[in-house]
């Protein structure tokens, strides 16, 4: 028997040392492609059993020239940079570790929220700057007995509720997937998009980026919006439309937006959301700490390992028949 290869598409880790020690009780050989383009994944992946994931997109032609793989781990989330579709024609369990990084997530968006809320980073640079002016960060509401609105009641959302209760906030969720017990156990009034959008001060997105849900933030949705207003995003970049978000701002629609992720990573200089004292912007790094990264390679590995053993993986994508 040829010993087990898992090639690994992209990576943003330090080094590869949690996976490789899953895979080492295999017996296999993990091996990085040298970019992340259709030519250099093939390279090391047309052979291998096993295929990891990052960012890279792993698009129909890329799938169909894997000769043996059996399982892709995604060390992620979401799975729109994976066709799997082609996948599961292929025979190919996709994997990914839906239970990563909640705590990080979680946090970013509350920190993002209590910032942009208090005003923290246009403060900052004031007294940065030498200006001691406190009336030119003014108005700043008191968080209790305002509502925060969640787009999407998955698992990260759902570690962020009790946080926005400890500041005394009031929550509500659209979601048409959840069941609505859990929202009766968190104590979550679950709404339409409409009328989330038009009762939220704040509105934190955590949805998954499919056809339908791509710029579902758009100028309708700003319009709908509360005046003043608050944007916070950690889940997708294209879940909202940047330029119509600029305009929303420009018109004083809303009062500030924060988002750690966008559509074009990093952005241009000329990003039309640049420099705005309203405006908070992080280097897609909501996921990050250690702990998360070494979660998430150990866990999207053991999937993969658990698929080349003849076991079932804990979380799977996609459903092979």
């Amino acid at each position: 028997m040829s010993k087990i290869l898992i090639a690994v598409a992209d990576s943003v880790f330090p080094d590869l040392a949690p996976t490789e020690r899953v895979f080492s009780k295999l017996g296999a050989t993990v091996q990085l492609a040298r970019a992340p383009t259709l030519d250099a994944i093939l390279e090391v992946a047309r052979k291998a059993d096993g295929l990891m994931v990052t960012f890279a997109q792993l698009n129909a032609e890329l799938i169909q020239g894997l000769e043996r793989c059996r399982a892709i781990g995604r060390f992620g989330i979401g799975v729109d940079n994976i066709d799997l579709d082609a996948a599961t024609k292929a025979g190919i369990q996709v994997c990914f570790v839906p239970d990563y990084c909640l705590d990080e997530v979680s946090d970013h968006a509350m920190t993002l929220l209590v910032a942009l809320a208090r005003k923290i980073p246009y403060s900052n640079s004031l007294v940065q700057g030498n200006r001691w002016e406190g009336k030119a960060v003014a108005p700043i509401y008191r968080l209790r007995g305002r509502t925060i609105g969640l787009i999407g009641l998955g698992k990260i959302p759902q570690t962020l509720i009790p946080k926005a209760q400890a500041f005394g906030l009031n929550v509500m969720a659209y979601d048409p997937f959840v069941e609505k017990d859990i929202a009766t156990v968190l104590n979550v009034e679950m709404v339409d998009f409409e009328y989330l959008l038009e009762h939220s001060d704040y509105v934190s997105i955590h949805a998954p980026l499919t056809p339908d849900t791509r710029h579902m933030f758009n100028a309708d949705a700003f319009k709908r919006m509360k005046a003043g207003a608050l944007l916070i995003n950690t889940a997708r970049g294209p879940l909202v439309d940047e330029a119509a978000l600029a305009v929303a701002l420009d018109k004083g629609q809303l009062a500030g937006a924060a988002l750690d992720v966008l559509s074009n990573e990093p952005p241009s200089t000329d990003f039309v959301l640049l420099n705005r004292e309203n405006v908070i912007l992080t280097p897609h790094t909501a996921y990050y700490s250690e702990d998360a990264l070494l979660d998430l390679q150990t866990k999207a590995a053991e999937d993969v390992a658990n698929v080349l053993s003849g076991k079932e993986p804990r979380y799977p994508v996609n459903k092979l028949s």
